[in-house]
């Protein structure tokens, strides 16, 4: 008898060592320490032995005559240690003592003494494999030089052995090796002359293949192969896999070449992008892997194509025709004869324990094998009831799945898990390709692997056949990671998917044919979600339809997509593996979070019982939703921080039945179980892959789950906020307890959650928003639910400075809290927000230091502090600090605050006054001038921030200040930035910016206009972005600057004031003139715009500048601007677009308002009187512009009066 600790096990091998664990009598168990004792005492015996070894081999002299039999001992001693990391992680054994060992053997084994040649190159593999050995560039190539000498002189008996020591001294270091490898990567090289399809001998053939692969694989943080041998690599492995199997071959061994070829394959498509080839290659690979997925599957019998061609219709491959059941074949038809002899079998163990399921699984042939087929009735589509052919899974019908299940279970058990392997890489290949290959490209090939809905006839064999018909589970789970792949990524392509309106008869239009793809993977998913039974691959049934409902248009689609499959998750919310419920929780937080807030899943959350009529009995696959918790007269009051209203409101069974007056009122079920998943204890009785739980003796979720859970509820705030909104205090007595437990992560979701909460209360307040006051969150309620916050574990988490993200997500969710609940909150909780803040504005870490700066540019507008000169000073020091900060991520967010706070100084300016203004020190607002200059030529992200600072300030600085001298020369600077960036060929937001950072300057009666030097410059730069700017929202800002000014003297002397009047006259002559379609729907603003610029130079003329306005009146020019005048004057709005009329004044009057402003200005036209020089000119080109204001305005009357 074995004792407890397994010392006493009889001992294998020549160490005495076993390679596993002792056998115990029935019954007995390990304990865990001598478990450790056990495997300690392997490990401290294999590093004795290979040091005993070691010591040998460093005394064997190469003279000796007893060489040979020396060598042999010592290498016998040395492979029947058993040196695997991954059973015995305690053994340790130095890389470099391992390339000495081998660089001392590879010196004493002559090439002429074979059989030692052969022992050595299993050591290499055995040493270098087992113990995971990184290489020095000395011994790799020794060992490179070694066996490449031994393929060259060696008989042909001992390359395979040799073969099988270079693939592992190759392996992740083909960078380095290809160089020495050259000459046997030549057209006649052994390496390729060994891995031709035409190699007749199946194991040189599959170890050359290794070896190849072994030398594409790339290793994380590792350079990749050379791209030229790459490349022949690829063509090798595809020849391969591309030829047929040789006759007379042993199927077996040609199976695993192929799975050889297959993982050369993949190691070519993975880590990088497909530089393999145009179309016709990729089209070629393809249809290679394609084929492989179907290898010997029961039923698959077409003719493959050489070639996928990209096609916006699906390519359906024909099945044979059925055939009548026929005789097992010969034992030599090993592919034909996989499944034969096992229905009966089979069928008995199938009604065993799964009769449940026999009314949707339905009767295999005769002949044992599944043939493919749909039928639809009524539009609906079924499942055959007949006892012809299936689409319903067909491993459903085994006991268990797995692939050694056969009575037989030898040769034939043996082939199908290799033809499993062969199709689970084909589908590895597949997804490496998915991922390397442009997501443009690829979707002309997505018909050949995701099917349209059948429309008669057989189905084509894609992912979704694999999903539902292939035997093995990790077949399976691979088809689903492809389509997972596919999918993920293709929100764009979908987007055109549209079923709400019925087809054309003549045609099927795309959008159609994308919409009814989305359907029938829908439903087959459905299908796998039914029939899996393995944790593993159900896992991946769960993240398949997670990023197939991400992706999808529902809002494009006929409603009824959602309901069954919302329906049907239920009862996997009690399975009893932790990875399926995550990836449920995952599922249902894609289909919250899908085109919010969407109207089916609206009303699937004002449901209180998702599962709708079903009762307990509905539940037969698995537990109910939470039948595995504990009841809440149960829950720990300890653990459960909630209200007694809560309890019986949020976090009440999902199952308790409800009055439709309550449904009316009562939370979102699923607001109810992700608040239940993250409070209330659950029961010990759990699958063992679970972790501990988070409290210290009550046991709760593992943290996957409760993570997944506050995902959920995240994502329901963002979504469906009236919906939860009822719940928010008892959703921040929940956040309050996460912020209270010792997991980071489930503190980091609970304070994003916060966040969340706050965004949808101040979206709820916001100016623009449409949600009645009568449906909003009291402010009351707002002001206790931040008080509670603020005043529990989220003020000691504020102190927190071992975790960044948590304290970036604390300044987030700072910056979320509404404005008037803010200036209701305690003085000291106020301060203790802004004094946080500003600590952490500090920090070294660059994201907190973002976060907390990004969070004061919010509470710079607050209305309660933005009068707080002291607040505004401190915030300005930090900005300017952080403006000169190395990492662009900070700089950005402090341009942004800096910003704001400049507009804060004009709103408190035109509200307080001039008072405001002499509180703030000439210092401060001098260093912000320049630090806001200096950023003008950060990066775009930076500049288009600070261009507005710009602006903005030189609004703000005050007459006395502008004519000092200390800021004369910064002034100039910060004009002289804003022309250089509006000039420049920047972004269209930077340069949108700085137009109305030029307008808002222009608005200081203070600014020099009249006399600076640069005065020229800025209106030039002005005129050149009107009439040049390709971009017509940035026509449009400049326009409306151009019509700032209040006094003729801003726009200096006549040929300034004529150049900027023919640059609007020529704009709004070419304002039509676009190649952008999508510049059109901003034509009727910028017209609109330009005019009223005209209408304000007009109103604004002198005498002086008569003759430049009549000449341009009496000319085309004027017909124009007469025609486009006309319409200003008549439009209702302020001409489609308000984007430039904002600046104008003109969208705030209406018609009859225009008018009389137009009367008021040719008043005064008339009224102007002619200088002596040129009085002649003048008094000619005032006619001409009282003429055409007479025209506009008895055109306008008239045009009205009809």
């Amino acid at each position: 008898m074995a004792s407890p600790t397994g010392l006493s096990a009889p001992a294998f091998g020549r160490g005495g060592v076993s390679a596993s664990p002792p056998p115990t009598e029935a019954g007995e168990r390990f304990a865990p320490a001598g478990l450790d004792r056990w495997r300690l005492g392997v490990a401290s015996d294999a590093e004795k032995q290979f040091s005993r070894s070691a010591a040998k081999l460093r005394s064997v002299r190469a003279d000796s005559g007893q060489l040979p039999e020396e060598l042999n001992l010592v290498f016998d001693q040395l492979m029947s240690e058993n040196y695997n990391k991954t059973l015995y992680p305690n053994i340790d054994i130095r890389p470099e003592d391992v390339c000495t060992l081998l660089k001392r053997a590879i010196s004493l084994v002559p090439l002429t003494q074979e059989h030692l040649v052969i022992k050595l190159c299993q050591l290499i593999h055995h040493l270098l494999y087992q113990l995971k050995v990184t290489m020095d560039e000395q011994t790799l190539i020794m060992l490179l030089k070694y066996t490449t000498s031994a393929l060259k002189t060696c008989s042909t008996w001992t390359h395979s052995d040799v073969l099988l020591a270079l693939s592992t001294v190759v392996y992740g270091n083909g960078h380095q090796c290809h160089q020495h490898l050259s000459e046997m990567l030549l057209e006649d090289g052994i390496l390729l002359l060994y891995s031709a399809p035409s190699q007749p001998n199946m194991e040189l053939r599959r170890v050359a293949l290794t070896c190849l692969a072994n030398m594409c694989l790339r290793i994380p943080g590792q350079p990749p192969l050379d791209d030229q041998y790459r490349s022949l690599c690829f063509r090798v492995f595809l020849n391969n896999l591309q030829s047929p199997m040789p006759p007379d071959t042993d199927e077996l061994f040609y199976c695993m070449v192929i799975q050889s070829a297959l993982k050369g394959l993949h190691c070519c498509l993975s880590g990088g992008r497909w530089k393999f080839g145009d179309g016709e290659e990729l089209g070629s690979v393809l249809a290679t892997i394609k084929r492989l997925m179907f290898q010997a599957v029961p039923g698959v019998n077409v003719e493959w194509p050489a070639v996928l061609y990209p096609a916006p219709l699906p390519q359906y491959e024909g099945l044979s025709a059925p055939k009548p059941a026929e005789p097992p074949k010969p034992p030599e038809k090993k592919k034909d004869a996989a499944t034969p002899g096992k229905t009966s079998g089979n069928k008995k163990k199938k009604s065993k324990g799964k009769g449940k399921k026999t009314s949707t699984e339905q009767s295999r042939g005769d002949n044992g094998e599944d043939v493919f087929a749909f039928k639809k009735e009524g539009g609906e589509e079924l499942l055959s009831t007949s006892s012809g052919p299936s689409f319903y899974p067909s491993w459903k019908q085994k006991s268990s799945d797995s692939e050694f299940s056969d009575s037989e279970g030898n040769a034939q058990s043996k082939l199908r898990c290799h033809h499993g392997r062969v199709r689970q890489g084909a589908l590895h290949c597949l997804l490496a390709l998915v991922k390397s290959v442009d997501k443009r490209i690829l979707y002309g090939y997505w018909f050949s692997f995701i099917p349209e809905s059948p429309i008669g006839g057989p189905p084509p064999l894609t992912l979704l056949t694999i999903i539902l018909k292939d035997p093995s589970p990790k077949v399976r789970a691979s088809a689903l990671q492809v389509l997972s792949a596919m999918l993920n990524g293709s929100r764009q392509f979908l987007a055109v998917a549209e079923d709400t309106a019925s087809p054309p008869t003549s045609y099927t239009p795309f959008s159609f044919s994308l919409a009814t793809t989305i359907r029938e993977m829908h439903r087959a998913l459905s299908l796998a979600l039914v029939a899996e039974t393995t944790s593993q691959t159900l896992t991946q049934v769960f993240k398949c339809l997670a990023c197939l409902v991400f992706n999808a248009p529902y809002h494009r689609l006929r409603p009824g997509l959602l309901s069954p499959l919302w329906k049907q998750m239920r009862p996997y919310l009690g399975h009893r593996d932790v990875n399926v419920r995550v990836s449920v929780l995952t599922l249902y937080g894609a289909l919250v979070l899908t085109h919010a807030p969407l109207p089916e899943v609206q009303l699937l959350l004002q449901q209180p019982d998702s599962s709708g009529s079903s009762t307990a009995s509905s539940f037969t696959q698995h537990d109910s939703a939470l039948s595995w918790r504990r009841r809440e007269g149960e829950s720990s009051p300890s653990h459960t921080p909630v209200t007694p209203s809560q309890r019986s409101s949020c976090t009440h069974s999902p199952r308790v039945l409800h009055t439709p007056g309550e449904e009316d009122s009562s939370p979102p079920w699923l607001l109810q179980l992700c608040m239940s998943l993250v409070t209330q204890p659950r029961e010990d009785q759990q699958s063992e892959s679970e972790g501990a739980g988070t409290g210290g003796g009550v046991v709760l979720e593992p943290a996957p789950i409760l993570v997944e859970a506050l995902q959920i509820l995240s994502h329901l705030v963002r979504g469906y906020f009236s919906l939860v909104q009822a719940c928010l205090l008892d959703i921040g007595q929940m956040c309050a307890h996460c912020l209270g437990e010792s997991n980071p992560f489930m503190q980091l979701h609970a304070t994003k959650l916060l966040g969340d909460l706050g965004t949808g209360i101040i979206q709820q307040y916001a100016a623009e928003s449409k949600v009645p006051e009568s449906s909003r969150v009291p402010i009351s309620q707002v002001v206790q639910f931040w008080s509670e916050i603020l005043s529990g574990p989220l003020n000691g988490l504020l102190q927190n400075e071992q975790h960044t993200m948590l304290q970036m997500s604390t300044c987030d969710t700072l910056s979320s809290i509404l404005p008037q609940a803010f200036a209701q909150l305690p003085d000291k909780t106020q301060m203790m927000c802004v004094t946080v803040l500003l600590g952490w504005s500090y920090s070294e870490e660059y994201l907190v230091k973002k976060s907390a700066i990004r969070a004061l540019g919010v509470y710079i507008l607050f209305p309660c502090l933005r009068e707080d000169v002291m607040f505004l000073a401190d915030t300005a020091n930090t900005v300017l600090a952080a403006l000169s900060d190395r990492y662009p991520y900070v700089r950005s967010k402090a341009a942004w605050t800096l910003g704001n706070l400049t507009d804060t100084l004009n709103v408190n300016m035109e509200s307080v006054g001039a008072d405001f203004q002499e509180e703030l020190s000439d210092m401060l607002l001098l260093k912000m001038l320049q630090a806001a200059t200096r950023a003008s030529a950060d990066n775009d992200i930076v500049k288009s921030h600070a261009v507005r600072a710009l602006g903005n300030l030189l609004r703000f600085l005050r007459e006395s200040q502008l004519t000092k001298s200390a800021f004369q020369c910064p002034l100039e600077d910060a004009v002289r930035a804003l022309v250089k960036t509006v000039q420049a060929e920047a972004i269209m937001k930077v340069r949108w910016n700085t137009c109305y950072a030029l307008g808002n300057a222009f608005r200081n009666p203070a600014l020099p206009l009249d006399s600076a030097l640069w005065s020229h410059d800025v209106f030039s730069a002005l005129c050149h972005v009107v009439t040049s700017c390709k971009n017509y929202k940035v026509r449009i800002k400049s326009a409306a600057a151009l019509a700032v000014p209040g006094r003729r003297g801003c726009y200096g002397d006549t040929k300034l004031f004529s150049f900027v009047w023919h640059s609007l006259a020529t704009a709004l002559e070419n304002s039509e003139d676009t190649n952008d379609f999508l510049e059109y729907r901003y034509c009727a603003s910028l017209r609109h715009t330009l005019s009223q610029a005209l209408l304000h130079l007009l109103e604004i003329s002198q005498s002086q500048d008569m003759p430049a306005l009549g000449a341009s009146l009496a000319s085309e020019e004027g017909s124009t601007i007469k025609e486009h005048l006309t319409k200003c004057l008549k439009a209702e709005n302020g001409g489609g677009e308000a984007d430039g009329e904002k600046e104008t004044g003109g969208d705030s009057f209406n018609t009859q308002q225009r008018i009389e402003h137009l009367q008021l200005t040719l008043i005064r036209v008339k009224e102007l009187g002619a200088e002596r020089d040129g009085q002649g000119e003048e008094e000619r080109g005032k006619e001409i512009v009282v003429s055409f204001l007479e025209d506009c305005l008895k055109t306008c009357e008239e045009q009205l009066q009809l």
